[in-house]
């Protein structure tokens, strides 16, 4: 099984300021935001992780560098862990998003909405390419790996709905709030979510069990009957 743990970007200036940021050079972690990240840090410290990878952008620069810090790893970037390319939509206040027609379309049928302009891109295309670099690196880092994937909102939120078999049309039901942890385990024939939107949780069960003999247990794509135990039984 390979383990990622989806990290949002802590909150930044445009966050605060109600803007959505996109692609736009320069944007970075406000006060409140270098806080989260140096919490998150700290907490996931005791996690071994195979590799730390992160979209381009400065604000995910900034949070997985917490990250690394103590760790004798480099930092990896992914554009395709960028964000979505909101086109036009760009620097523009939410507060004047949400009068725009295509706002009701990204927040009732996103599967369809395309940004406009010639930068836009669907989301659809946002969630293909998310999961496709995710699946690239759990094949490149191995069946006993776990890494950190540190990106953004919407992104998590589209890879987490492809995790749950949700069509995009739903994704809009899932919560990742800034420099939360979401956890997802991939197996051979499906994906596990283990956590979503996590500020807080103690992270023990994230930390894989010492291997005890060759002895073969339960396929690990299996699903426990009942639900189990718990990671800490």
């Amino acid at each position: 099984m390979t383990t990622v743990l989806l990290l949002r970007h802590g909150r930044t200036t445009a966050n605060a300021g109600g803007v959505l940021a996109g692609w736009t050079p320069g944007v970075q972690l406000d006060e409140t935001g270098t806080g989260q990240v140096r919490a998150v840090g700290e907490r996931l410290a005791p996690v071994p992780l195979a590799a730390v990878v992160s979209s381009p952008l400065e604000r995910c620069r900034q949070t997985a560098a917490a990250v690394l810090t103590g760790r004798d790893l480099e930092l990896a970037t992914d554009d395709r862990l960028g964000e979505a390319r909101y086109g036009d939509w760009t620097g523009r206040p939410l507060k004047e998003l949400v009068k725009e027609p295509l706002w009701k379309v990204v927040q009732q049928h996103p599967s369809a909405a395309v940004f406009p302009g010639p930068e836009g891109e669907g989301l659809a295309q946002t969630q293909a390419r998310a999961v496709a670099a995710v699946r690239e690196w759990n094949a490149r880092l191995g069946p006993d790996a776990v890494w950190l994937a540190c990106s953004h909102g919407d992104v998590i939120k589209a890879v987490l709905a492809d995790a749950l078999g949700l069509h995009l049309d739903q994704f809009q039901r899932i919560v990742v709030d800034p420099a939360s942890v979401s956890v997802v385990t991939y197996t051979d024939t499906r994906p596990f979510v283990v956590r979503m939107n996590d500020t807080g949780g103690d992270v023990a069960a994230l930390v894989p069990p010492k291997k005890k003999g060759r002895r073969r247990r339960r396929a690990d794509s299996d699903a426990v009957v009942g639900g189990g135990a718990g990671a800490t039984a």
